[in-house]
């Protein structure tokens, strides 16, 4: 894990809920957003929705989709990419993994 950052323990983010890691702990241009789907899986994408300045951690998680919480623009938790308007741009993924109930963030690698 040597690459790796750990960024929460699995149990502090409810599925269906996202959680903010700042910038300065990931050295990332944007802060990074962990999204734990309703399956109990954890993703991370760059947390500024593309479209305006809303936060994707706010966000509705379902069927492998976050949902922007301002204009409802959904992005694909695996891939990052835009599915529906207003966006009309993609977001950054990041690879996590979750070892040991501690989830570990790898900013800038993909999935």
């Amino acid at each position: 894990m040597s690459s790796g950052i750990r960024v929460a323990a699995l149990a502090d983010i409810p599925e269906g809920e996202g959680r903010v890691v700042d910038r300065t702990l990931t050295g990332t241009d944007d802060d990074i957003a962990l999204l734990r789907d309703l399956d109990g899986r954890v993703w991370a994408l760059d947390d500024t929705c593309p479209h305006e300045t809303a936060s994707l951690a706010d966000g509705w998680i379902e069927g492998g989709l976050v949902e922007c919480p301002l204009h409802a623009s959904s992005f694909c938790l695996r891939t990052g990419d835009v599915t529906n308007l207003p966006a009309t741009a993609g977001t950054q993924p990041h690879r996590v993994e979750v070892v040991g109930g501690e989830v570990w963030l790898f900013p800038g690698e993909r999935p």
